[in-house]
């Protein structure tokens, strides 16, 4: 089987580069250059006219959004726990999956790029302070889901990889996350894992190299 993962530093593409580790499996990383419209040439359309990451293709075949990705990878590699072997617990981890997706996400993309939400001048503060609001409002649920466990299910998960994305982003806003002690234990206790080390080193072996190219 070749398994190719079109990825991006930052991006949410780190949650499949971490459970396809997980899952020991045998994978190529191709990096995009964002700056650069690497996202946006024709050959990469082809697989991804959405023009985001990340992109897997299994044999060719292109499979997008992380929802799908994770359980691919859970149904392909089924000795690595991906998603919960309870079939209950299977579907409350791809509903938190989507929470992750769609719940949380957008607004740290209005922190990120304001201008996409709004260009109305003088309005940057505004979105970003509503976008800051609802933001925490989502990592209030995940601090109680969190309360006294090291994952959110009985071991790790898929979910604990996007969720570890998805708080990652908010610290490098330089937000107020200090009230969110459990999301914050969840965040340091990720950074210690094989996987998510190899992420952390790749990624900037990765920005050195688009460094080099700016």
């Amino acid at each position: 089987m070749d398994i190719v993962l079109y990825y991006a530093p930052i991006t949410c593409s780190l949650v499949p580069f971490v459970t396809l580790t997980e899952a020991k499996a045998n994978f190529e990383v191709r990096p995009l250059n964002f700056r650069k419209g690497q996202n946006r040439t024709p050959d990469y359309l082809k697989f991804n006219p959405k023009h985001k990451v990340p992109t897997l293709l299994v044999d060719g075949r292109p499979l997008t959004e992380n929802v799908a990705i994770q359980q691919w990878i859970s149904l392909t590699f089924p000795q690595a726990k991906i998603l919960p072997s309870d079939p209950w617990d299977e579907l409350k981890a791809v509903s938190l999956l989507a929470w992750c997706a769609s719940g949380i996400h957008p607004f740290l993309s209005r922190i990120n790029n304001t201008k996409n939400v709004c260009d109305v001048p003088g309005a940057e503060a505004s979105v970003k302070a509503l976008a800051q609001e609802q933001l925490f409002e989502n990592f209030e649920l995940a601090d109680k889901m969190l309360e006294g466990r090291e994952f959110f299910f009985d071991h790790f998960t898929a979910v604990d990889a996007h969720f570890f994305w998805c708080f990652r982003r908010a610290t490098q806003f330089e937000l107020p996350l200090a009230p969110f002690k459990n999301c914050t234990a969840h965040f340091e206790r990720m950074k210690t894992r094989p996987s998510v080390q190899k992420l952390l080193d790749y990624e900037k072996s990765v920005q050195a190299e688009f460094a080099k190219a700016a």
